[in-house]
């Protein structure tokens, strides 16, 4: 090398040693966020029964035919109504054995799921089959189109939270302005449910009224910008 020269980064040349010098401008990395608090839109009742027989058989057979007439009374029961589904759960039997680990008899548990929007149709279905599979458990959620209009209008919030920050960070080192290098998208919920409870249905089969809680949704944007070199 000559006496004199400047060695510029390779990222800084432009094709050889020409007069016309690529800018290497310097680089932020930034995240932003937007968040709001949705209500459960969706309940979910797992219905169960378990039984014990002294054979395998027996208790399969009798286990198969409660999930069978509950099945056929709660798909009765749900017609017309678009709002609930109903689907079979997990089915198990096994056996229970004493002490010295011989098999005193069989135990078996069916579940049926009926899940729903409408908490008032979902209680009382869930109430009028009360007698053959009792509540065993509930839970609340937000349904994925309630969540994915919810993100859509947050990602306008977030987009906007990070070009705030993105300009806020230019203007505070003194540089002229800024352009985006890459963004990338991400989202998260935590979840804020009424207090648990099993729900109890009387021998009236009165249905029981359901309350969710809520959800908190965010949308966040992270991602990198050039920091212009010209500056102030």
């Amino acid at each position: 090398m000559t006496a004199g020269a400047v060695a510029l980064p390779a990222a800084a040349q432009k094709h050889g040693d020409g007069p016309h010098v690529k800018q290497k401008w310097p680089q932020a990395t930034l995240q932003a966020e937007a968040n709001a608090e949705i209500a459960q839109d969706t309940v979910k009742i797992t219905l169960a029964a378990e039984l014990t027989e002294a054979s395998q058989t027996a208790v399969a057979d009798a286990l198969t035919k409660v999930l069978q007439d509950t099945m056929k009374q709660a798909k009765d029961g749900a017609k017309g109504n678009a709002a609930i589904k109903v689907t079979s759960g997990n089915y198990r039997i096994w056996p229970m054995n004493d002490k010295d680990g011989k098999i005193t008899n069989w135990r078996g548990r069916a579940e049926i799921f009926l899940e729903s929007s409408d908490f008032a149709a979902a209680s009382e279905l869930a109430a009028s089959v009360s007698d053959r599979m009792p509540v065993a458990n509930l839970g609340f959620s937000v349904s994925p189109q309630a969540r994915a209009k919810q993100e859509e209008a947050l990602l306008a919030k977030a987009a906007q939270a990070f070009r705030d920050r993105a300009q806020a960070l230019t203007d505070a080192f003194g540089f002229a302005g800024y352009s985006i290098k890459e963004i990338n998208l991400g989202g998260s919920g935590a979840r804020y449910e009424a207090a648990p409870r099993m729900m109890a249905m009387a021998a009236d089969k009165a249905s029981v009224p359901l309350e969710g809680g809520t959800e908190m949704v965010s949308v966040s944007v992270n991602g990198s910008i050039f920091l212009h070199s010209a500056q102030k």
